[in-house]
């Protein structure tokens, strides 16, 4: 069996860390770049820059961001965030970004993800959906299963695209990955959503990374006893020094998971 991935997640806006860090020794504890450092020193097995402003003005300095990272943290480096069109995934990657995260605009435009996994291998595609559950049978009069749908603009647009049939197709359109997010449990910190990442990681054959929820310690061991999640992502419990990456490996590692400990 493969190791289980822990992947600490930044929000970036402006070359800027969004949310809180409680690191003890960062010289400025808004540098993306110091803050991806530390979770480097932590274990982590991959990172995440979120850029949550993602304008066409802004690219340069995350394109910084990602050239500093790149030459400090030696794990796998996804950017996300605006993400538009196959030159924005060129840019990233010859930045030093390992994978590119898109999530509107390949729901607005599925050849997208073909085009980029086609001109820079699927291994470098991660497609992000923000799925929610919706009434039972609102997506198509299909009664018998829980439905979810895939919003975009940050979650403020319902696309009314089924999520899972999303997923099945962003697959088949070359996707190397899923980065599901579940707006229902986003933020709640009362754990992931099992059963939507049951539903997903189901229905396709390439790794399924889990987010939104997580809380505590015990959130990261049951979704992986409970699911076939490969990777969980989080934010806040690492940003605030609830948890360490190494605390979750050691949790992980003793309950029988697989991980990658230093």
């Amino acid at each position: 069996m493969l190791a289980k991935r822990i992947i600490p997640c930044l929000d970036v806006r402006d070359g800027k860390v969004v949310k809180g860090i409680n690191f003890i020794g960062i010289r400025e504890v808004g540098d993306p770049v110091e803050c991806a450092i530390e979770y480097d020193k932590q274990g982590a097995d991959e990172i995440v820059f979120l850029d949550i402003i993602a304008t066409h003005e802004g690219r340069g300095t995350m394109l910084d961001v990602v050239r500093r990272t790149a030459k400090n943290v030696f794990v796998p480096l996804t950017v996300g965030g605006g993400i538009r069109t196959v030159e924005d995934f060129r840019e990233l990657l010859l930045a030093g970004a390992d994978k590119v995260s898109v999530n509107s605009a390949a729901l607005r435009n599925p050849g997208i993800i073909s085009e980029a996994a086609s001109r820079f291998g699927s291994q470098c595609v991660v497609v992000a959906i923000d799925a929610k559950r919706v009434a039972p049978g609102e997506s198509d009069g299909d009664h018998s299963r829980i439905h979810y749908h895939a919003f975009i603009n940050g979650g403020r647009i319902d696309t009314g695209v089924d999520a899972i049939r999303w997923a099945i197709e962003a697959e088949k359109l070359g996707a190397g990955e899923i980065l599901l997010t579940s707006m229902d449990a986003d933020g709640t910190k009362n754990g992931f959503d099992i059963d939507m990442l049951n539903a997903v990681c189901s229905a396709v054959n390439i790794p399924v990374i889990a987010s939104g929820g997580c809380g505590s310690l015990f959130h990261f061991t049951e979704v992986f006893q409970k699911t076939s999640a490969d990777a969980a992502l989080a934010a806040s419990i690492f940003h605030y020094g609830e948890l360490t990456v190494g605390q979750v490996k050691a949790e992980l590692n003793k309950h029988g998971l697989p991980v990658r400990l230093l």
